[in-house]
């Protein structure tokens, strides 16, 4: 990678970073939108034309930083876990946790980032953004497969992180009993 391309991707990653905390602030009462995208970078002190490099599609850049922020989470929590003792369903399961807990304190704006994602702009972005958080709780966790059971471990999880995620940011309770209960029904059913 030359000099330039590598300080580009560094100013587009400190650009996002900038953004994103405003953003999500915004997005929980707002939603991604283009507004909310707009009052953000005002907020955060980014001039528009960086705003446009870092994000030319916006708020579906900024989420999809997001989304591999919280992938990046399941990364820390794994190393910093003893994942010999558990087995795979364990596994599995912390990995999950790990991804749902790093969401943290910004519920309200994964809600709405589940309905931007809905939209048909996104029909591309939803599913690979789905893929990619099952992919990487699966490498985290170990998996080396390369043949089909590659592919079928991440659609079969990409379902049961989708579903549990939907009932984690529908329960009130803060300790989030009933998803839990759910997802270890989700996964004992595979």
């Amino acid at each position: 990678m030359t000099d330039t391309a590598t300080k580009s991707r560094s100013h587009k990653y400190t650009t996002r970073e900038a953004l994103l905390q405003p953003m999500l602030a915004h997005a929980a009462f707002d939603g991604w939108s283009a507004t909310s995208f707009e009052a953000a970078r005002k907020e955060a002190g980014v001039s528009a034309g960086d705003a446009e490099l870092a994000c030319p599609r916006k708020e579906l850049d900024l989420l999809a930083h997001w989304s591999r922020q919280l992938d990046e989470a399941v990364l820390d929590a794994v190393k910093s876990a003893d994942l010999a003792s558990m087995k795979i369903r364990e596994r599995v399961r912390f990995g999950v946790m790990a991804r749902l807990e790093a969401i943290g304190t910004h519920e309200e704006a994964a809600r709405r980032a589940r309905a931007r994602l809905l939209l048909p702009d996104a029909a591309v972005e939803a599913p690979q953004l789905l893929w990619a958080t099952a992919d990487t709780i699966w490498r985290a966790i170990g998996d080396t497969s390369t043949d089909v059971n590659f592919y079928s471990k991440r659609t079969i999880l990409s379902g049961v992180y989708g579903s549990t995620l939907a009932s984690w940011l529908g329960e009130a309770d803060a300790e989030k009993p009933e998803s839990q209960a759910f997802l270890d029904r989700r996964i004992q059913n595979v």
